[in-house]
């Protein structure tokens, strides 16, 4: 029976670990929780097909994502796990310009040929909007896609952890530390304790660096501050309204009972600085209230701030790190964290087990991240 030791228990983490051990693998995961944690901060949306992005090895991973989560969420409900935090909602892509709704709409029935599960597509007039999303502006048309959905990551998070200990995975917390042991295998260390293992894999998320500089490997991997808002509406049930994107990149991702998430920010450059700032507040608000003016009356509960881990040009890095034979990452997924984290996780079992993967790994070579 082969062992890991998995240094992160965000969504990757989490998902690799349930992967493995539901195949037989000694898992044992640790996670030191700190504040910030990309994962516990975010609100998912997985609709990947309207994005405008033309960069096809994200595609792939994010439509991959969307795709692996039914089959997921139907193994963890088998398991008996039942609060996952995944629902299918469908999606609302807003626009006022009826030509770019058109446009986005035949852009979505042509990626449908390679992704059914995108569900179904129509265009909806501002009236079928506001009977969908009542809060919004009138005058918002909107391309609408079934297949669409929302995760709630820390829910999501806390599912496959408890799979993953179904499976006979062992959960620590602490601080870990990595070396190369005298056997030749690799030790991380926790405490008094120290794990022997030939495989470590490092889903550290914005933190991984921390990690990887201690067996002399320089990452260029920077935390992008990411602040969320919450808040209430009162006399509402939300529990089954749609995901919200309206032009630009905001969104509006809703909850039951009454509870709308609107975000996010993409704050570069400011560490780990985990402080919700009334900038952001004024940011996310006035963008929200311009699209749904129904906020108004909403009870504003919380800021939630999440360091996403983001790589060079904004594509993730998969794979064992180069010379550090047993040392395997995922990391740099950005903003696409709960999309994709569950399907790489899925990815990244299939390849330590060796099976056959979906994704072509070349295209997320972790050279691409490396600091010389």
């Amino acid at each position: 029976m082969k062992n890991i030791v998995i240094i992160g228990a965000g969504i990757v983490g989490a998902s690799t670990a349930y992967e493995l051990a539901k195949r037989g693998w000694n898992v044992t995961i640790i996670d030191r929780e700190d504040k910030g944690r990309a994962t516990d901060a975010a609100a998912g949306i997985i609709c990947p097909w309207l994005s405008q992005r033309r960069n096809k090895a994200w595609y792939a991973m994010v439509k991959g994502g969307a795709k692996h989560y039914p089959e997921l969420v139907n193994e963890l409900e088998a398991l008996g796990i039942d609060d996952i935090g995944y629902q299918n909602v469908g999606t609302l892509c807003l626009h006022e310009d009826m030509d770019k709704l058109e446009k986005m709409a035949e852009r979505a029935q042509k990626r449908k040929e390679d992704a059914p599960e995108i569900g179904d597509i129509h265009i909806f007039s501002p009236m079928e909007v506001k009977k969908r999303f009542p809060i919004v502006k009138e005058t918002y048309g909107a391309v609408f896609v079934s297949g669409g959905a929302r995760v709630d990551g820390r829910k999501m998070r806390e599912a496959l952890m408890n799979a993953a200990k179904k499976h006979g995975a062992i959960v620590l917390s602490g601080d870990a530390k990595l070396k190369l042991g005298l056997k030749g295998t690799w030790e991380v260390i926790l405490g008094d304790t120290v794990l022997e293992s030939e495989d470590v894999m490092v889903a550290a998320g914005a933190w991984a660096s921390q990690i990887t500089n201690q067996i002399g490997v320089k990452l260029a991997i920077s935390p992008q501050k990411a602040q969320i808002v919450h808040s209430n509406l009162e006399g509402e049930d939300t529990s089954m309204w749609p995901v919200v994107m309206p032009p630009g990149n905001q969104y509006m991702v809703t909850f039951g009972p009454n509870r709308i998430v609107t975000g996010a920010t993409h704050e570069d450059e400011k560490g780990f600085d985990n402080r919700p700032t009334l900038g952001a507040l004024e940011e996310i608000t006035s963008k929200a209230l311009a699209v749904a003016p129904g906020l108004q009356e909403a009870t504003y509960v919380e800021t939630r701030v999440g360091f996403r881990p983001v790589a060079p040009n904004f594509l993730p890095i998969i794979g064992e790190l180069p010379g550090k034979k047993g040392i395997h990452l995922i990391n740099g997924l950005g903003a696409s964290g709960l999309t994709s984290g569950p399907f790489l996780g899925a990815e990244m079992a299939k390849a330590l087990s060796n099976e056959k993967t979906e994704l072509d790994w070349d295209l997320y070579k972790i050279e691409n991240a490396l600091i010389e």
